[in-house]
């Protein structure tokens, strides 16, 4: 019988989850517990390059871990850690930089991204504001992976340079020191359909940087608020309207079960149904698939201990991986 495919997922812990992550990353990768040795990790040192506020850092991670853990994340089946609590990674990452071209690392999205926009604004020194953090973020990113001798990496399209880079350094790794041990080259996982894409209140894709997301366990009182002040034109309820471009029709499909989302879709086509009906529906819908988590979210941050027991009993699941994985891979390099 073939050994269970390694799935590793990485989760940014930059701020509090909303609805468009709940639907395009975490239903998906605890799906996915089902199929695979599933190991999900938050990247709390990656956040360093954005979060500066330690007060901050600290309840996003907290934060974001509550929140996998209220939608079914089962931390027996399912390795949950801090990477910050695997330091084995960050050895990792030393150890790759000796066969990683500044040259990859020069066409990396992120890096070329900031001197473009100083370029566009004029600064004459590209790399202005541009961190060895950010900088090197790729080779931290492919530790991440291959620490745990990730087979499957599930990510949205727009990072698979990401994966692209990892699957390299790893041969780069190999193509020297692979007579004596090899990393597994991880491949990409990508979603399908429009799932991962879920669009915020104003249409564009959902983001916080956007500030037009809906946090996944708003109180009901406010989730009902926010729900109802998603703009929509002016047709009277009367009139046919078209759902496909409607943001709460889009929204609704992805909470409602296939027989609701077709009788409303049949009303909207048919008139009779305005907009604030919609609304209700959506609300109704969205309330009813959080409610329960939301509860189980709020007593896990107002434990002062479990939710730090399951991340320490993690931790020490995934540094148990990881040594194992270090010490062969300080025998390949020759310092044991």
């Amino acid at each position: 019988m073939a050994a269970t495919k390694t799935y590793l997922t990485g989760i940014q812990t930059s701020g509090e989850p909303h609805i468009g992550n709940y639907i395009g990353a975490i239903k998906p990768a605890l799906a996915a517990a089902s199929s695979y040795d599933t190991l999900y990790f938050l990247a709390d040192y990656h956040s360093l390059n954005t979060v500066k506020d330690p007060q901050r850092l600290r309840a996003n991670i907290r934060s974001v871990a509550a929140t996998w853990l209220a939608c079914g994340l089962d931390p027996e089946r399912t390795i949950l850690y801090r990477q910050s609590s695997v330091p084995e990674v960050f050895e990792l990452t030393t150890i790759l930089t000796t066969v990683t071209g500044k040259g990859l690392m020069n066409r990396a999205h992120a890096y070329k991204a900031a001197r473009d926009r100083n370029e566009a604004a004029g600064v004459t020194d590209l790399d202005a504001g541009v961190n060895m953090g950010l900088f090197n973020y790729p080779i931290l990113m492919a530790a991440d992976i291959l620490i745990m001798e990730t087979d499957f990496v599930p990510v949205g399209r727009d990072q698979t340079q990401h994966i692209e880079y990892a699957a390299d350094i790893a041969g780069s790794f190999n193509h020297v020191y692979g007579d004596r041990y090899s990393f597994p080259i991880p491949q990409g996982v990508y979603p399908e359909g429009e799932a991962s894409i879920l669009p915020g209140v104003d249409g564009r894709k959902m983001s916080k940087s956007y500030d037009n997301h809906i946090p996944l366990f708003l109180p009901e009182n406010k989730l009902k608020k926010l729900v109802r002040r998603i703009p929509t034109d002016s047709t009277p309820v009367e009139d046919p309207k078209d759902p496909d471009t409607s943001v709460v029709f889009q929204l609704l499909t992805q909470f409602a079960d296939a027989d609701r989302v077709a009788d409303t879709r049949k009303r909207l086509e048919a008139g009779g149904m305005g907009w604030g009906e919609l609304k209700n529906e959506l609300f109704e819908a969205i309330n009813t698939e959080v409610a329960a988590k939301r509860e189980r979210y709020d007593e896990l941050m107002a434990s002062e201990t479990e939710l730090d027991d399951i991340l320490a009993a993690g931790a020490a699941r995934a540094r148990e991986r990881a040594r194992h994985v270090i010490s062969r891979v300080r025998a390949a390099i020759g310092i044991d």
